[in-house]
């Protein structure tokens, strides 16, 4: 089932943990590189963050990007996470402050204290000029089992179609777009080094 931003309550976990750690937006926004309406508005629910803004946002905070996921501490060393507990972000594609398009499912948000963050992603279709592109320290790796994807990099296009897996440095700048008018379904693993 998809949900809104709101019922995550991603901004007020970020405000939240902005206040008690005593930065202010100014501070956050040197840190990550977004600006201050982008986090106000993101703080208040009236923008999803990209998992991209999250990671940002995450390493700034000091936490890993699956605080903002998780309900409660869970010092569990081995994570289930069943189908019906997985909740959906909607990144719209007219947003032009994100790399919209795209839903995301946090796969593993009960585990604390990792490396990397696994999502189900599912990409929207969009033409080549709409592609919108991001970078953040790490890296990701991506498997494809629907649907086809066009991979922006470094200046050229990389097709990816079914049981194709891409592994890329997520620091240059990247984006996706599904083709042929339907979406595109794939896991993608995000790993950051802090």
């Amino acid at each position: 089932m998809e949900i809104e931003v709101k019922k995550l309550k991603l901004g007020e976990k970020i405000r939240d943990l902005r206040l008690k750690r005593g930065n202010t937006l100014r501070q956050v926004a040197e840190t990550t590189g977004l600006s201050i309406p982008l986090l106000s508005q993101v703080e208040n629910n009236a923008v999803s963050p990209p998992v991209a803004t999250l990671l940002r946002i995450a390493r700034a905070l000091d936490v890993g990007i699956s605080y903002f996921f998780r309900e409660e501490e869970s010092k569990e060393r081995a994570v289930v996470v069943r189908k019906h507990e997985r909740e959906k972000t909607f990144r719209p594609i007219h947003n032009r402050q994100s790399d919209g398009g795209y839903t995301y499912e946090a796969l593993a948000y009960t585990k604390n204290s990792k490396h990397m963050e696994p999502f189900l992603v599912e990409f929207e279709p969009k033409k080549k000029e709409s592609v919108s592109y991001l970078k953040h320290r790490g890296e990701e790796f991506i498997f494809l089992f629907r649907g086809r994807l066009a991979f922006h990099y470094d200046q050229q296009e990389i097709l990816l179609d079914p049981g194709d897996s891409l592994y890329f440095e997520s620091e240059v700048p990247h984006g996706f777009r599904a083709l042929r008018g339907r979406k595109a379904q794939a896991i993608v693993v995000v790993f950051s080094e802090e």
